[in-house]
């Protein structure tokens, strides 16, 4: 296996639909190889389905994002914790992590979540409501792709929804590749702020919220800290809000594109759970959320990876491997593609991922229903693709109908 680097992270897409080209040369001639990182250093890259499953599923790499080592896909280093600020679930090893993830995991079981569906139809419908009364053509993303995430999880942690504009405009800061470390560093800080003092606030009469169910919960454990339910609801927030909505506009173009497919839905929405983990599968929004550092010497895909180096596993290439999805480059929604990765795997698989996929069962089978006619209001190479972000979505999406 070659030593040398041929690519550097991270690379941007030329298409919407599809991978950056580069991707396959790699899985197929080099799936595990090195590449340049924007900070001088380097990495191995992981690229195959079934590797990048057992890197992320093995402890022996670690989440731990704030050592010195860890794989940066940013450039520069941000201070982007305030003082008291603790590590969040995603950047946690065991043995820390296994009981802060299950402290939390109850409030995102299928019962409950089943219990919220009829609210988050309520939501969806009372955007579709506005979309149809607003500007025409509309913005999908200003109307309903950023409000309805956003609403559900306002509601479930408790946090006010007044202050959207707030840690949406903040959470752009920090996702977006050309924001200044400082600032970068100064937005997570302004989001982390605001979380504290709202958690402070519900410590003194904890309401039924998620947060406020946290704390009487850990109190009653003796394990409660107010600086890690702080870092437990900023994680929750942003990433509850921001790779929802991204999902849910670039499906709806996906969709307006293929018209065989969705009209499949449209007939039996019953195919529609199964157009969610296909539309995730397709697009694959997040490729740094699994980066890892190797803490103990390990073979991967023949290639001896030592313990301090960096690794990358390329969720989207993974996703679009032939070895896992046959013609992995065409979207089908009667494929069955649950076994992606798109949520990541193993102990730091999403958590809310079956929130995400109500939600956007719920959003796909209502706008499709309620507005037969929706069509794309600007050509698809006109979009404003978020090619700059770390998070791939759509600044705008305008429609019509």
């Amino acid at each position: 296996m070659t030593t040398t680097e041929k690519h550097e992270f991270p690379m941007a897409r030329t298409c919407p639909f599809a991978p950056p080209p580069a991707y396959q040369e790699i899985r197929e001639e080099e799936p595990v190889s090195r590449v340049r990182l924007p900070d001088g250093g380097w990495a191995w890259v992981v690229s195959r389905h079934e590797d990048v499953r057992n890197v992320l599923n093995d402890r022996r790499f670690s989440a731990h994002r704030q050592h010195p080592d860890f794989p940066a896909l940013v450039e520069g280093k941000a201070v982007s914790r305030r003082p008291d600020a603790e590590r969040m679930l995603l950047e946690m090893d065991a043995p820390e992590h296994g009981p802060a993830r299950k402290a939390v995991l109850g409030e995102f079981t299928v019962r409950r979540l089943e219990a919220l569906r009829p609210r988050i139809q309520q939501i969806v419908d009372g955007q579709i409501d506005a979309l149809l009364a607003g500007p025409h053509p509309g913005d999908l993303v200003k109307s309903l792709s950023l409000p309805v995430p956003s609403l559900v999880i306002c509601e479930m942690l408790g946090v006010p929804y007044a202050d959207h504009e707030f840690f949406q405009g903040l959470t752009v800061k920090v996702i977006k590749q050309s924001t200044p470390p400082e600032e970068r560093g100064a937005a997570m800080g302004a989001i982390q702020g605001y979380m504290a003092d709202l958690v402070a606030e519900k410590e003194l009469n904890p309401p039924d919220d998620l947060l406020g169910r946290q704390i009487v919960k850990l109190r009653a454990d003796g394990t409660y800290r107010r600086s890690a339910l702080t870092g437990m609801g900023l994680l929750l927030l942003v990433a509850g809000h921001d790779t929802t909505a991204n999902m849910i506009s670039l499906s709806t173009v996906a969709f307006l594109r293929n018209p065989e497919q969705l009209a499949k839905i449209r007939t039996d929405p019953g195919k529609t759970l199964n157009a969610v983990d296909e539309m995730l599968r397709y697009f694959t929004i997040i490729d740094a959320a699994t980066a890892r550092l190797c803490i103990e010497d390990i073979e991967i895909g023949g290639q001896l990876i030592k313990a301090g180096e960096g690794v990358l596993a390329l969720s989207y290439a993974a996703n679009r491997d032939p070895r896992a999805f046959e013609n992995p480059d065409e979207l089908d929604i009667e494929r069955h593609a649950r076994q992606h990765v798109a949520f990541g795997f193993g102990p730091h698989q999403c958590l809310g991922q079956n929130l995400a996929r109500m939600e956007l069962q719920i959003v796909f089978d209502t706008l499709f229903r309620r507005v037969p006619t929706l069509r794309l209001a600007r050509d698809v190479d006109e979009l404003p693709f978020k090619d700059d972000a770390n998070i791939f979505g759509l600044y705008q999406l305008p429609v019509t109908w």
